[in-house]
């Protein structure tokens, strides 16, 4: 895995040809017990790594489209795992936990539930006020600049955006994680606001 910009988190990713970018994972590592968002399948390496920096306590998906290998991985550690509480009645896994907006499953974690994206109330998580980690609505196809899902796969485009709006009051963001695409590591804030800029009369 490869640590990130904060020395407590780690990421690893897998290319997607189709859409020319990474899909992204993260590993918070904590004294009470690691917490793994999204995450994909491990290489040999990877899992060797995450053995050895304690494995997890807990599994959040974001949402339904990024099951991934939560099941091997809540295997493999004894994680409980949390989904958005929003696609309770149709979550393709068991999970332990469900997930809504303000909810702190675990100290120095919230939780944002947004409206519009393609699947029910999407999560975004907020570790220690200043990192964003997001699922499939704020994604970076482009090095050092944010976008939105694109329109086709939005439910409302409307509650998207202020779904947005609501990241933007965030002002202590420094760093957003995307599940998709490039991460931007410093200046978050601004990255979120440059895009609620770009989207202004698309509404």
């Amino acid at each position: 895995m490869k640590r990130l910009h904060r020395p407590d988190l780690f990421g690893w990713s897998v290319f997607d040809e189709p859409r020319n970018l990474d899909f992204h994972s993260v590993l918070w590592t904590r004294p009470d017990g690691n917490v793994v968002i999204d995450p994909l399948p491990l290489s040999p390496h990877d899992r060797a790594h995450l053995e050895s920096l304690g494995g997890a306590s807990l599994v959040v998906v974001t949402n339904s489209d990024h099951v991934r290998a939560t099941k091997e991985i809540a295997a493999l550690t004894g994680a409980r795992v949390a989904g958005p509480a929003a696609e309770r009645d149709s979550f393709p896994i068991p999970c332990s936990m469900w997930l809504g907006d303000g909810d702190q499953p675990v100290g120095g974690l919230r939780v944002l539930a947004f409206h519009g994206s393609k699947t029910p109330g999407e999560l975004a998580l907020v570790i220690d006020r200043t990192t964003l980690v997001t699922g499939d609505l704020v994604r970076a196809h482009q090095g050092g600049a944010l976008n939105l899902l694109p329109d086709a796969k939005l439910k409302s485009r409307a509650d998207a955006l202020a779904s947005l709006d609501r990241l933007v009051e965030l002002a202590d963001i420094d760093a957003v994680l995307v599940g998709d695409g490039w991460p931007v590591f410093r200046d978050g804030h601004r990255a979120l606001a440059d895009l609620r800029r770009s989207l202004v009369g698309r509404a």
